[in-house]
């Protein structure tokens, strides 16, 4: 597959235009949410795109290709659980992966702050969930096959895709009765925040998600190597070795925790890059999407 030429990406941007429509994440009422004004905003970084700042009203932005191939991914940009990248780590990666024919939900979730939420530590994960039960419950329309929907995240994002992965047994919204199934059938890890551990976590994205002083207990539960099991979805990794905000040692443990328990997995490590490259590490000719890709064509 040869890399994206400035041609195919005018005619792919076109194409996403038609294809992308943007949708409320729940029909009704938003669960776990307080009765305030939405105090989201949104910044244009140079660099990168647009970022939206305290989303208390979480929606799904929906790429629809020309011709289905039946896979969906659920795509959760990074941003330290205190914005999401919306454009670099979502819209282009979605835009993408419509060259493939693979339909894209770019989910702009909930941020876990007191102000919105009852209890912040649950509504990303509340918003994952909700994600991956409405691409299921609406596989026949989108044209998808409904044991072929994944999710896929960057950064503080992994860490929630990584928990849609690992904590599915269970709704985080312990109020909803819709039987839907919410484990992803693949997820795709991105320099992420795996692991809540003092050695090896973003104290940024453990303080926004559980506050300046979680307990053991919680630690524990949102360090999601420790909830890797035998039914964890098969999983592919991306990280860079001179990471210094996320270290690579999160990809490493989620890594041995899937080969310790039969799960799957494929991982791509590289020496230089840093953290949040997005689609591109400029420090190497290798092109990781074109090893998701050519992985995503395995399942």
């Amino acid at each position: 597959m040869k890399k994206t030429t400035l041609l195919s990406l005018l005619i792919l941007a076109l194409l996403s235009l038609q294809a992308q429509k943007e949708i409320a994440l729940y029909p009704g009422p938003i669960p776990n949410a307080r009765p305030v004004p939405d105090p989201e905003q949104v910044v244009q970084r140079e660099t990168g795109g647009r970022a939206y700042l305290d989303t208390a009203v979480p929606t799904l932005t929906v790429f629809t290709p020309p011709h289905p191939n039946g896979k969906a991914v659920v795509i959760c940009p990074g941003g330290g659980y205190v914005k999401t990248a919306f454009d670099k780590e979502g819209i282009l990666v979605a835009q993408s992966l419509l060259e493939d024919s693979i339909t894209s939900f770019v989910l702009k979730y909930r941020i876990p702050q007191d102000l919105t939420n009852v209890d912040k530590s649950l509504a990303p994960l509340q918003d994952a969930q909700q994600a991956i039960r409405y691409v299921r419950k609406n596989a026949q329309a989108y044209q998808l096959d409904p044991a072929k929907i994944g999710i896929m995240g960057f950064s503080a994002g992994g860490h929630l895709a990584a928990s849609a992965a690992t904590h599915f047994q269970k709704n985080a919204d312990s109020n909803e009765t819709d039987t839907t199934a919410i484990r992803p059938d693949f997820v795709m890890l991105i320099y992420p925040v795996i692991s809540f551990s003092d050695e090896l976590t973003h104290r940024g994205s453990r303080e926004h998600l559980l506050g300046a002083n979680p307990t053991t207990a919680e630690i524990l539960h949102w360090s999601n190597e420790e909830q890797v099991a035998t039914d964890t979805p098969p999983s592919f990794l991306v990280h860079a070795a001179d990471d210094k905000a996320v270290p690579v040692g999160n990809s490493l443990a989620y890594y041995q925790a899937c080969i310790a328990h039969d799960v799957p997995v494929e991982m791509h490590l590289y020496p230089r890059g840093g953290h949040g490259f997005g689609m591109y590490n400029t420090t190497t000719p290798d092109d990781w999407m074109e090893r998701l890709k050519n992985w995503l064509s395995t399942l």
